[in-house]
């Protein structure tokens, strides 16, 4: 039996795939889970329809982000930190702290989507940040702690 999957389900496929599964899987458990619908031909048409439209929606928010990762190249971050006489940061620097410095210079930037290399930074010095615009847009940040 053919069906549309309205969510992802594991070992079986994302959402709005179609596939094939067994007549008894499809009608005693997805369906009424609501993890699918049959993929009657209109039901095939209508996800046509709404894949095209939502290809379409993607290729927008792709552009924009990748504008905003051209506006965020030139980019780089300086961080102060209390530190110790030997350059130790008390406590240490995380995304919050890089989210705020990129608020600061006009880039509103939630902080879910800034990724350090480095699990913690406890030493003053230069690092890299990821910050994810969308998924297929990255853009790397230079950033350098100093002492204050």
């Amino acid at each position: 039996m053919e069906i549309i999957l309205k969510q992802d389900v594991t070992n079986i496929g994302h959402k709005d795939d179609i596939i094939s599964v067994k007549d008894g899987y499809a009608r005693n458990f997805l369906i009424p889970q609501g993890m699918a619908i049959t993929a009657t031909p209109s039901a095939k048409k209508m996800h046509a329809e709404t894949m095209r439209q939502r290809a379409h929606k993607e290729e927008k928010l792709r552009e924009e982000a990748q504008l905003f990762a051209k506006q965020l190249e030139g980019v780089s971050l300086e961080i102060g930190a209390k530190t110790s006489t030997k350059g130790k940061i008390f406590g240490s620097v995380n995304t919050i702290q890089i989210a705020e410095a990129l608020t600061e210079k006009g880039f509103n930037i939630d902080r879910k989507n800034i990724n350090i290399k480095e699990d913690l930074i406890k030493e003053v010095g230069k690092y890299t940040a990821t910050v994810r615009l969308h998924r297929d847009v990255k853009v790397e940040i230079p950033f350098e702690i100093k002492a204050e």
